[in-house]
């Protein structure tokens, strides 16, 4: 299974350029990748008895976040729909494009990566790796509904699927996480094997889950989002809307049926919304026009018929809801392909431009007589089957009430009556004479399809009949999950064609007869029926929804964003300062164990932080308060020390001085102090909430040390870190392995943060590396009026530099300093597993190494230290420690996990190497690359005189010296 799943995501990789090397002919190669997947599902189809094929990879075993597939009768019945029709769909396609765009190579890609998130979506296991594939398929399904990205009604389709079913998804993962924390295991098999006992908890877990898998599958009142994704390309119709992504909300009822099926809610939300599902969407198939959406909302007409037959929990019941699945993805798939031929050959979908078509496609008009007969339920096909075993199996099943089972067959027997009247107006529609004695434009403009483009519909039509031949057999394939159910004191009921003269036989004539009488008599009264719109309509809804709550946010905007910064910076800390002590005072709470200072420098280093605390309040000059603020910092640097916290002293140290050399280079461009003018009012309250959100963070901090009633984790820290982590220095240790995801999360939130300071730095587009000395540069300056130019100087990037603004002392400290400053971080980096130090702290004492050579040299002098582009430094330092998380998965072990090697060097001798130094080599390049940008950003491109800069100078220069 996990083969399978890498050759379908590594072919969807591959594929933009197959199709733009091959063109629409790629598409054969790309369909070869299901079609393998599918001759692997043949291959190790589970055998009747022998337990399911389990593959496991451990992951996260602490978050219940292992990777669990799990191969057994109901995901191989679906993965065959899921590789097979997709296998179809790429053929398909192969001639349904005409033109080789761009958007066509991702098209193909995102086929079959789809094909991929629905294969692992049906062998998960566990819960939470199902819901991550699920909402792949919804991702997947807004980019292939959206195709034609140009039209507003594309993109529209394609946000109202993504909104819908992403909400469904959401409400899905609470109840997921509910059921996994009540019952303590997230596997799908253990859920079956033992449910939870009814409860409240238990109740709403389902209900929840049950949103999602509705709102999936397009049932009321989350149907609407269906037949508006018909905007989509044919083939997307034919495979997401048809045999795919819309099944697998069926799936997920059909997988917890066996658990959950006679709880009250379950048959509430399945059986009732159902069943008007079918009715509904029905009836709205009547009254369309375009061939699609007529198909469109009989798809959602039949889900309804399915979701009721799979969820009602019963075996006979089942077989018939297995057997309508197959059956439905066939003639629906099939169909939809056929309304894509005729719009490609003629143009239209309207079925009343289109007439005597039969007579010049009479292939077309044969598949299509086929799977229609199919869905209309007719003798010698597999739907006729399906349904027939529906009728009975309904009728006699003990999961409900005698009244209950009884009116839901009858409204069924409603619902297929509908179903073969839409099925004959679809027909009709498309192929009838109609009373037109010529041709219409469009079918006279008629170009014919080629046998391969008519074929992948011709293979489904021909194996739903086949399928109803093989009916016995194929029951046999599906009496392992059927099993899995009650059958209510009754032997398990066979697929068969025909089982006597009975009920369901009653039931079918009455079908045929009703749905051609219906179809007639709305053909003949239409003009009376369906003048107005329907009054209810779910799409009308749900704009309203979006209005309202467009103008809900605008209404809270207004009243809480009012364009100060001081009301904003005050709501959130007021809101951080009551929400935790009322929190807190609310709660049971413990009595304070307040300890004093235990040595005199600890009282001195207080008392200046206070000090400078209170100084920077006082001080109006803006450099002063910024100098005075870092004391504070110094202060708290110089505490982790002395109570013996040497690692982070050293990094405190290192951030606080990297922060005032970037307070200080923003500084530069604002007054020294602010102007009367510019001094906001209600200073008091503003006090008031400064010293409450302090005195907050004292309290809060109190009562969290006072909170502690075992013993320290720290106790226990050392020697995790030196066993698990093979480091003696545990914070490195937590930073790169035993919290390495949080660490790779931050860094990650750090290079946004950069870009979007940069961003807005350069307003228009990125500035690229800071300007580098050339020598046609020097040869202008030594050749202008400088008096200084040629002489010989510390720093090559002080020629660039006005004599006013250098120091020499600076100059020569900063050329004898600077490589004792590499070497020191090369020194934290290596060491800091073992010592204090780390890839973070050797990435800021580089970082300081790069500020000091900017401030001594200037924004040339820095382009000299480094010659790589910011950006290339903070992605490569993300894709290393990426890499590091994802490289042990494929070794078999957790991802992030470190291992060490023994290494004999001749030089060195005996080196211990841990994996972990590489994800550290991508912290401290992230670091090196942060600062970097913010001395770009904040300096050298601030240095930049305004009058000198032009709208195309935000361009990267070619030569340094053409800022003039």
């Amino acid at each position: 299974m996990i083969l399978v799943l890498i050759a379908l995501f590594a072919s969807a990789l591959i594929s933009p350029p197959i199709i733009k090397t091959l063109g629409a002919r790629g598409f054969y190669v790309l369909a070869l990748a299901p079609a393998a997947g599918l001759a692997w599902v043949i291959a190790h189809w589970p055998a009747p008895g022998d337990p399911p094929r389990t593959e496991t990879i451990s992951w996260i075993p602490s978050l219940s976040m292992d990777i669990n597939l799990r191969f057994d009768t109901l995901a191989a019945v679906m993965s065959v729909l899921i590789l097979g029709v997709g296998a179809l769909v790429l053929v398909y396609c192969a001639n349904y494009f005409d033109e080789m765009r761009r958007r066509v190579a991702v098209f193909g890609g995102e086929l079959v990566a789809f094909a991929g998130a629905m294969f692992g979506l049906v062998v998960s296991d566990n819960t939470l790796v199902m819901y991550v594939f699920w909402e792949a398929t919804t991702v997947l399904s807004f980019m292939l509904v959206g195709f034609y990205g140009v039209r507003a009604t594309s993109r529209r389709a394609a946000t109202q699927a993504l909104l819908v079913t992403t909400f469904g998804g959401l409400a899905m993962l609470v109840g997921l996480i509910m059921l996994g924390q009540h019952t303590g295991s997230y596997l799908l098999s253990d859920l079956i094997a033992d449910p939870p006992a009814a409860g409240v908890l238990v109740d709403v877990a389902v209900v929840l889950i049950l949103v999602g898998a509705l709102s999936k599958s397009a049932i009321v009142p989350f149907h609407f989002w269906l037949p508006g994704a018909m905007a989509a390309p044919t083939p997307v119709s034919a495979y997401l809307h048809a045999a795919a992504m819309v099944k697998a909300g069926v799936y997920l009822v059909a997988r917890l049926a066996p658990a959950f099926a006679p709880m009250l809610s379950w048959q509430i939300l399945v059986i009732g919304l159902g069943v008007t599902t079918m009715i509904l969407g029905g009836w709205r198939s009547l009254r369309e026009l375009d061939l699609k959406l007529i198909l469109a909302f009989g798809t959602v007409s039949q889900l309804g018929f399915i979701t009721v037959l799979v969820g009602i929990g019963d075996a006979n019941v089942a077989m018939a809801g297995l057997a309508m699945v197959v059956a439905h993805a066939m003639f629906k798939a099939c169909l939809f392909m056929v309304v894509g031929i005729i719009d490609h050959s003629t143009g239209t979908r309207d079925i009343r431009k289109l007439a005597r078509l039969g007579h010049r496609l009479p292939v077309l008009a044969a598949i299509s007589a086929v799977a229609g007969a199919s869905m209309a339920g007719l003798p010698f096909t597999f739907g006729f089957v399906g349904k027939e075993t529906a009728f009975g199996s309904v009728w006699d099943t003990g999961a409900l009430t005698p009244t209950l089972r009884h009116l839901v067959d009858v409204v069924l027997l409603l619902g297929s009556v509908i179903t073969f009247a839409y099925t004959t107006r679809f027909l009709w529609g498309a192929f009838g004479r109609k009373v037109r004695n010529l041709p219409t434009r469009a079918v006279a403009r008629l170009e014919p399809p080629t046998a391969m483009f008519q074929a992948p519909p011709a293979v489904l039509a021909v194996a739903g009949v086949i399928a109803a031949f093989a009916s016995g057999w194929i029951g046999g394939l599906f009496e392992p999950y059927a099993r899995s159910l009650p059958a209510y004191g009754e032997d398990l009921e066979h697929l068969a064609q025909w089982h006597g003269f009975g009920l369901p036989v009653v039931f079918s004539i009455v079908v045929v007869v009703g749905g051609a009488a219906l179809f007639l008599i709305l053909r003949a009264i239409r003009a009376h029926v369906f003048v107005h719109p329907p009054r209810l309509n779910a799409d009308r809804i749900y704009d309203g929804t979006l209005r309202g709550a467009d103008a809900l946010s605008l209404w809270v905007t207004r009243n809480t964003q009012r364009g100060s910064l001081p009301i904003t910076q005050g709501v959130i800390l007021s809101t951080a300062v009551l929400l935790p002590v009322t929190v807190l005072f609310l709660g049971q709470r413990q009595t304070l164990r307040l300890r004093g200072f235990d040595t005199v420098e600890e009282i001195v280093v207080g008392f200046a932080m206070v000090a400078a605390a209170v100084a920077t309040v006082i001080l109006r000059n803006r450099l002063a308060g910024v100098l005075t603020l870092g004391v504070t910092g110094y202060g708290s640097g110089a505490l982790f020390a002395m109570y013996g916290a040497p690692d982070l002293a050293l990094t405190q140290i290192l951030v606080e001085s990297l922060t005032l050399v970037v307070f200080v280079l923003v500084l530069r461009k604002l007054p020294p102090e602010a102007a009367p003018s510019q001094r906001t009012r209600h200073r008091p309250i503003r006090i008031v909430i400064a010293i409450a959100f302090g005195a907050m963070l004292v309290l809060v901090g109190l009562f969290a040390a006072a909170a502690r009633s075992t013993e320290p984790l720290h106790v226990y820290l050392g020697d995790a870190a030196y066993e698990f982590g093979h480091g003696a220095n545990a914070v490195n240790v937590l930073l790169v392995d035993i919290r390495a995801w949080d660490t790779l999360g931050e860094v990650s939130v750090l290079i946004v943060a950069a870009t979007g300071v940069a961003s807005m730095v350069f307003r228009s587009r990125r500035f690229g590396i800071v300007p580098r000395v050339t020598e046609s540069a020097l040869a202008e300056r030594r050749n202008g009026d400088d008096p200084s130019a040629g002489r010989t100087t510390w720093l090559r990037g002080s020629e660039m530099r006005d004599p006013s603004q250098r120091s020499l002392i600076l100059e020569a400290t900063t050329r004898l300093v600077f490589p004792t400053l590499v070497v020191l971080s090369a020194y934290f980096f290596f060491a800091g597993h073992n010592a204090p130090g780390g890839g973070f702290a050797g990435g800021l004492v580089m970082g300081l190494a790069l500020v000091l050579r900017y401030l001594a040299g200037g924004r040339y002098e820095l382009g000299e230290a480094v010659r790589v582009e910011a950006g290339t430094l903070l992605g490569g330092g993300l894709a290393i420690s990426a890499t590091t998380a994802t490289v042990s998965l494929f070794l078999g072990a957790p991802a992030l996990s470190s291992a060490v090697f023994d290494l004999h060097l001749p030089i060195f001798g005996e080196f211990h190497l841990v994996t972990a130094l590489f994800f550290d080599l991508g912290i401290y390049l992230i670091v090196v690359g942060l600062t970097l940008d913010i001395l770009r950003s904040l300096g050298a491109r601030l240095d930049v005189p305004v009058t000198d800069v032009s709208d195309d100078d935000r361009a990267p220069a070619t030569d340094p010296m053409e800022v003039k």
